[in-house]
C-alpha cells in the first residue's frame, strides 16, 4: 500500500482514532473530493479485509468502520502510528464497535471540528493530530492513570510567526454525574504534580542531588491546556455542568492549583460544530472573567 494513497490515510484515521462513520472519514481525509471515492477506498480496504463495517441503528442508519485484526497488525506498522500501542481487536469487534459508538462519534466529533477550524484558518493541524486515550501514569504501586478522551497537537500561523498549543480534551455527554466530571481536575491536578518516585539504587545515588522533574516534563515542553467539551443534554444541563466545573475549579484545593498555572475552558459540541473552536465559545473554568473566547486565548 503506497504511502500517497488515500486508502493509505484512510487505514492510518481508522487505526489512531479508533472508528469513524464514513462521513467523518470523508472529512478527515478527502473534503475537497466526492463522498463516493471515500466509499470506494473503504469497500476495497473491506475487500482486502483490513477494516468492516457496522450499521449504527435509526435514525442514522450510518456506516461505522472499524479495523479487523488484520488491519490493526498492518496499521501498527506505519510509520505515523509506530509510537502508539494500537489496542487489540475485541473478540465481538461489531458489537464492542455498537457499545462505544456514541462516544468514540462525539470524541471525533470534536477533531473534526478544531480540523474544519484550522483548514479555514490555514493553521497546521492534520487528520492525525489528535491522539485519542492517551495513557499517564499517577501512581507506580497502584497502576492508578489519567487518560484524557484525547490529547490534541496544533500549530497556529500568524502574523508573528508560529504558536504551538497543545491540549487534554474531555468529552462530555452527560452520562456521568456533574460532581464526577467536575472531579477530572482534581485528576489533572495530580499529574501536574507528579514525580516518579526514584528506585532504591537511584535514591543512593542522587543523594543531594536535584530532585526529578514532573513526569508531565518527559512528553510536553509545556503543561497542556485541558479543556471541556459538553453534548448530548438540554441547553440548561449543559449550563450547569459547566458552573460546576467552574464551582470545582474555585473550591478544591487541587482543582485550584491547577487552574492556577493551566489555562482551562469549557465549551458545547454543537457550539464548536457551528462557529469553530477559535470563536469566543469557551467559558474560562477560572477567574473572575467569564466572558466567552476562543480556546486559544484561555
Amino acid at each position: 500500500m503506497s504511502h500517497q494513497s488515500p486508502a493509505y490515510l484512510l487505514l492510518a484515521c481508522i487505526a489512531q482514532h479508533r472508528m469513524a462513520t464514513t462521513a467523518q472519514l470523508h472529512t478527515l481525509t478527502a473534503p475537497g473530493l466526492q463522498p463516493n471515492t471515500t466509499r470506494f477506498h473503504l469497500q476495497t480496504l473491506r475487500n482486502q479485509r483490513l477494516v468492516d463495517q457496522v450499521f449504527l441503528g435509526r435514525p442514522s442508519s450510518q456506516r461505522l468502520w472499524y479495523l479487523t485484526p488484520t488491519g490493526r497488525d498492518l496499521a501498527q506498522q506505519l510509520p505515523e502510528l509506530r509510537d502508539l500501542d494500537l489496542p487489540p481487536v475485541p473478540a465481538e469487534p461489531a458489537l464492542a464497535a455498537r457499545l462505544r459508538a456514541a462516544h468514540t462519534v462525539a470524541v471525533l466529533r470534536t477533531h473534526l471540528a478544531f480540523l474544519t477550524d484550522a483548514r479555514d484558518r490555514g493553521d497546521d493541524y492534520g487528520p492525525l493530530d489528535w491522539t485519542p486515550e492517551v495513557y499517564h501514569r499517577l501512581s507506580e504501586s497502584r497502576g492508578e492513570a489519567l487518560i484524557p478522551d484525547a490529547l490534541l497537537r496544533y500549530t497556529a500561523n500568524h502574523t508573528g510567526g508560529r504558536t504551538q498549543l497543545r491540549a487534554f480534551v474531555e468529552v462530555d455527554r452527560a452520562t456521568m454525574s456533574s460532581e464526577r466530571l467536575a472531579s477530572k481536575l482534581m485528576t489533572y491536578s495530580r499529574f501536574l504534580d507528579h514525580t516518579p518516585s526514584p528506585t532504591p539504587g537511584q535514591r543512593r545515588s542522587t543523594a543531594g542531588s536535584t530532585p526529578a522533574h514532573p513526569t508531565w516534563m518527559r512528553h510536553y515542553p509545556v503543561f497542556p491546556r485541558v479543556l471541556f467539551v459538553l453534548t448530548d443534554a438540554s441547553p440548561t444541563t449543559l449550563e450547569n455542568r459547566i458552573h460546576d466545573l467552574r464551582a470545582m475549579a474555585a473550591g478544591n484545593p487541587l482543582a485550584l492549583r491547577l487552574a492556577r498555572k493551566v489555562p482551562l475552558g469549557a465549551a458545547v459540541l454543537e457550539d464548536l460544530e457551528e462557529q469553530g473552536p477559535s470563536a469566543p465559545v469557551w467559558t474560562p473554568l477560572a477567574g473572575d472573567d467569564t466572558a466567552p473566547r476562543g480556546w486559544s486565548e484561555l
